[in-house]
């Protein structure tokens, strides 16, 4: 039995959960309304709070879509409930971001400003920081994976590198750092 998929994925006070036809759940909750198709060899039952999944047979194609689901069915819950928020840091010398409305302005040493226009879903806000800190991007969605691909394409226009540790990363997340040339001594 899966670890993951025998759990049941229990709603919090103001969430409410339907069952589509299609084998669709629909989840509804204070900061959004989202849902999502289950494989049809998948059951999915909703008692009172919970929600629970079922496979039919031992087949390691039902084995990894069992988990699946009910990983992506917790996302949405979690995502209408509290929803999701990467922060990321900007770290270089004259690394700059602005948030206005849906559109991100990042200067980044190139010898031009880039430019995101978000979707509707995701709101974004680079909070002021102090003198000598680094710039911040906090994005927030009821999406979990539409704010974690944004979240990955931003990063991938300035990678942190491993010699000064500059670039765009996640907060809080510790860069693999490298020595290093060195001068020969004689």
């Amino acid at each position: 039995m899966s670890r993951i998929g025998k759990l049941p994925v229990n709603l919090p006070a103001g969430v409410t959960a339907q069952l589509l036809d299609g084998n669709v759940v629909k989840v509804k909750g204070p900061l959004g309304e989202m849902s999502q198709k289950v494989d049809p060899d998948i059951t999915v039952t909703i008692e009172g709070t919970e929600i629970k999944f079922a496979r039919p047979t031992d087949l390691p194609r039902h084995r990894s879509m069992h988990g699946l689901y009910r990983a992506l069915v917790h996302n949405l819950v979690v995502g209408v409930s509290e929803g999701f928020t990467i922060t990321q840091e900007f770290v270089g010398v004259g690394y700059r971001v602005d948030v206005q409305g849906q559109m991100i302005t990042m200067s980044l040493g190139y010898s031009h400003s880039i430019q995101i226009l978000l979707p509707s879903e995701v709101k974004a806000e680079a909070p002021q920081v102090k003198k000598g800190e680094n710039p911040r991007l906090v994005l927030k969605s009821c999406d979990k994976q539409l704010v974690g691909q944004i979240a990955a394409k931003i990063r991938t226009f300035r990678e942190p590198e491993p010699y000064k540790g500059k670039g765009i990363k996640y907060a809080g997340e510790q860069l693999r750092r490298k020595a290093g040339k060195t001068a020969s001594a004689k």
